[in-house]
């Protein structure tokens, strides 16, 4: 979400919009929007009577005779409780926000049109199974009810002045394409090495500034467990050997075997890491019908439950961070057309009208080729050589509803992924334990085949000479049932060991978090539920550990650099909240990342073991201009010290939870004066590299994404296992669950994951004519 959240960051002035919402009423409308959650409703479309039971948190037990109207009610409780949300997400997908937030929007829209999410939307219903196309219409129908039900707006829509449109089809499968936007980064990471080449570093100077993925770190899969022969892993070239991403929107999950806990089943423990937003992302619900039964956490605009339980089994994901997009160079020919396979072929034009809130309409020309849209056209910057752009997401075939309804059905490990051979992307490291005391991992998705000596890590160009050969078949995708040493681990780090037969990508995650989870569960010999729960709010860096010799070596430059050198080598490393040195600790290595800012153009470079080696064995960016001097980086180290210190003192501050805190803007509102009534925060400690993590902005040292869903289910007990998201369940400014759940998520504590508890109050939602 963090990549979504920085694309639409939006200027509005609604300073007079603002007057004009407090003479309607103000506090009183507020309150008039509020949904009706207990009593009787009457609505067309249903077959029988649903039952909707909200507990004292807002979270919703759905009870209903069919499967059917399940959905269909679920459509009508997301939309009661979120549909601004969803509308604004529809409309991200549609590239459709300058109708109602004006020019300030257009840019973002010429972004979203020219990609063609919603066209990619709207071919995938037209392809949809007819099981899925169901239960997409029945959840539509649903949200369609809402909408004819007489049901007051949320204030947002009077504060912009307009009413949503009827839900479509299409409406539902976007949001899984910006889903899978948001967690595929590749073509970024393709833009900045084609940008850093041109720039004149070398591919040899690259592997330094972007190591490879060290060998000896823990991977998700081990040799020992795989079905699959092991030949020889693809060997990209030595230039593209390189370049963990700058940014990915990270995820923990694990799952331990009985044989490793005290009540000899296994827990299940998972914690999407996604952009921050008011209201929260995910919506808390239970479904239950004949034949259907699940718990956790689901998307408000899409049905079904996308992580959580059923009577049966458990599971959790992360993203992969799988290669499944590809930019190609394209030779173009006067504008009219692109080189391919020895002929000129003619660029496809899509024309989008984009309209403008005001009455302006644009017309936007997007170029297509046979790899899909030209996106260099949409960028700020394009570099000279256009290119297009491959991505699995823009096929015209998506069926990955259809996976995530099987899988909350599922009852074991043969149907669990069986449901999943139909997945096609953002790829995700699923996990899996059921209450037999199964454990498995698997990782689906459509992972593109591609030639020999393309490893997908630079542009190519796009002359039919690197055309993909196809995608791996399920049975190829990296899988294991009960692994010997009773757990696995995911945290965005490699999934496959040395001498796996492909490459999935050669982009992970640093193994820091994996490698501390890996730590805490063998630490102890029968695990516990507490266990768990430390382990998921756990905020020891390793990247300190990492660190702490290089302040072992360094010269403070000052006396208060060396009281400060010792209070950080005297510290355990804990990034805690309230701690001191948790904050002198994350301004020191902030301003170590500057370190190659002159040479790579980017104020700040987070690569770790590209600053340590630099630190312990030299590097030419240590040498500071405009001394007589030549600094070490030792000497950069130890002047990067008083530089933090110097910003510490700045900011005036002495705890790191004080200027880094959990930030929940609201995506519109957040613009106007009602940000006070709108937007929340709150104090936090971690870092990117902490499993309870967080992650912040270097310039500000806020924290825009972090845990946005807490899971733990225990297979012994389910009905003990725990569940939690920040701010609340409601999307509606006045109601008591709009950030409740907030401080509760922020000290670590949770709700119970139970398909029964006490209901607050009871809706009965009734056929009507």
């Amino acid at each position: 979400m963090k990549r979504l959240l920085r694309l639409l960051g939006l200027t509005l002035g609604l300073l007079g919009l603002l007057g004009l919402f407090l003479l309607l009423g103000g506090f009183l409308y507020l309150r008039g929007t509020l949904p009706q959650t207990a009593g009787r409703l009457s609505l067309k479309g249903l077959s029988a009577p649903v039952e909707v039971e909200r507990d004292r948190h807002g979270v919703v037990r759905i009870q209903a005779q069919n499967l059917k109207d399940l959905l269909f009610a679920q459509g009508f409780v997301h939309a009661q409780e979120r549909l601004w949300q969803m509308e604004f997400q529809r409309r991200v997908g549609q590239g459709r926000l300058a109708e109602i937030l004006g020019e300030a929007a257009l840019s973002q829209d010429r972004f979203l049109r020219t990609w063609g999410f919603y066209e990619a939307a709207k071919k995938a219903y037209a392809r949809l199974y007819p099981e899925e196309k169901e239960a997409v219409e029945a959840y539509v129908a649903g949200v369609n009810a809402y909408l004819a039900s007489g049901a007051p707006l949320p204030p947002e829509f009077r504060l912009l002045g307009f009413r949503p449109e009827p839900w479509s089809g299409p409406d539902v499968l976007v949001w899984a394409k910006m889903m899978s936007f948001d967690l595929s980064g590749n073509w970024e990471e393709e833009l900045l090495r084609h940008r850093l080449l041109a720039r004149g570093v070398s591919p040899e100077r690259l592997l330094e500034l972007l190591p490879p993925y060290p060998e000896d770190a823990p991977t998700i899969l081990q040799a020992g467990d795989l079905n699959l022969p092991l030949e020889r892993e693809e060997a990209p070239s030595a230039l593209l050997r390189m370049a963990p991403p700058r940014f990915l929107e990270a995820s923990n999950n694990w799952v331990v075997s009985g044989s490793r806990t005290a009540t000899g089943k296994p827990f299940l423990a998972d914690d999407p890491h996604l952009g921050f937003s008011a209201p929260s992302l995910w919506f808390l619900m239970a479904l239950k019908a004949p034949g259907f039964s699940v718990i956790g956490a689901s998307l408000p605009g899409v049905p079904g439950i996308v992580i959580g339980r059923n009577e049966r089994i458990a599971w959790g994901v992360t993203n992969v961070g799988a290669d499944v997009q590809d930019l190609y160079l394209l030779e173009d020919v006067g504008g009219r057309g692109y080189r391919y396979r020895g002929q000129v072929v003619p660029y496809r034009v899509r024309e989008e009208r984009i309209r403008v809130k005001g009455g302006k309409e644009e017309v936007l020309r997007v170029r297509e080729t046979v790899y899909g849209p030209v996106i260099t056209d949409a960028l700020k910057d394009p570099p000279k050589t256009p290119m297009a752009l491959r991505w699995v997401s823009l096929d015209e075939e998506d069926h990955i509803l259809l996976a995530y309804l099987g899988v909350n059905r599922a009852r074991n490990w043969a149907e669990f992924v069986e449901a999943l051979g139909v997945y096609s992307a953002p790829s995700q490291n699923f996990v899996y334990a059921d209450i037999e005391g199964h454990i498995g991992y698997v990782a689906p998705g459509k992972f593109p085949i591609r030639r020999e000596g393309h490893t997908g890590m630079v542009p190519v160009p796009g002359d039919g000479s690197w055309d993909w050969l196809g995608y791996r078949p399920p049975e190829a995708w990296p899988q294991v049932l009960d692994p010997k040493e009773g757990l696995i681990v995911t945290a965005n780090h490699k999934v496959t060991p040395k001498g796996f037969p492909y490459a999935l990508t050669y982009d992970w995650a640093e193994p820091y978090r994996a490698e501390r989870i890996l730590e805490l569960l063998r630490a102890k010999e029968k695990l516990t539920l507490e266990d768990m729960k430390a382990v998921q709010l756990d905020q020891k860096s390793l990247l300190y550990r990492d660190f702490r010799p290089v302040l072992e070596l360094l010269t403070p430059l000052s006396e208060r650099s060396q009281r400060a050198r010792e209070r950080l080598l005297a510290w355990d490393g804990t990034m805690g909240k309230d701690s001191e040195e948790a904050l002198l600790f994350a301004l020191w290595y902030t301003e170590l990342t500057r370190l190659p800012e002159k040479e790579v153009g980017e104020p700040y470079w987070d690569e770790p073991r590209y600053l340590l080696k630099a630190l312990k064995e030299g590097d030419r960016n240590c040498d500071q201009e405009g001394t007589e001097y030549r600094e070490t980086c030792l000497d950069f180290a130890a002047l990067a010290l008083e530089r933090a210190l110097d910003r510490k003192e700045a900011l005036g501050v002495r705890a790191w939870g004080e200027v880094h805190r959990a930030a929940f803007p609201h995506a519109v509102l957040t613009h106007t004066p009602l940000k006070r009534l709108s937007d929340r925060g709150v104090p936090f400690g971690g870092d990117r590299y902490t499993v309870n993590v967080g992650p912040f902005d270097p310039a500000t040292l806020q924290m825009a994404h972090g845990p946005s869903y807490r899971q733990i289910v225990d297979l012994a007990d389910l009905e003990a296992s725990l569940f939690i998201h920040p701010m609340g369940q409601s999307g509606h400014l006045l109601s008591p669950h709009y950030a409740d759940l907030l401080p509760l998520w922020a000290k670590g504590s949770y709700l119970p994951m139970r398909f029964k508890a006490p209901a607050r109050s009871v809706l009965l939602l009734e056929p009507g004519r």
